[in-house]
């Protein structure tokens, strides 16, 4: 029985954790911290049309709850917070600025529609 649990909770939880939220016209999902979440943002890759990923230092240390603000031509679009060190991104067609804030540090970087690697590091 004790096995039929951990089956049940283990990779449904980590699924759960992947819902995909919505702000304003955009869609995105965060996560990548274990290896279940990994292997879901992959899955899902499809669907999204931008992606993000956060890391810190020399060794590049995967980071999380980095605020991320995203604007097109000088007006906020979306503005969030991750959960986990990717995160995919579903939007209008367009090129937008974005924002991604750790401890305080603010990093700048253009996202367009295909670009699906975007590395920031800390």
């Amino acid at each position: 029985m004790v096995g039929a649990l951990a089956v049940f909770w283990g990779p449904a939880a980590h699924a759960a954790d992947l819902a995909r939220q919505i702000v304003g016209p955009i869609s995105y999902v965060c996560g990548g911290v274990g290896e279940d979440e990994q292997q879901a943002l992959k899955s899902e890759s499809k669907d999204f049309d931008m992606g993000l990923l956060f890391t810190e230092g020399a060794r590049g240390e995967y980071l999380s709850d980095v605020a991320i603000t995203l604007s097109r031509n000088g007006v906020e679009v979306a503005s969030f917070r991750s959960t986990g060190p990717r995160c995919l991104i579903k939007a209008p067609r367009a090129t937008y600025q974005v924002v991604a804030t750790y401890n305080g540090v603010d990093k700048h970087t253009t996202l367009r529609i295909g670009e699906r690697n975007v590395h920031l590091n800390w």
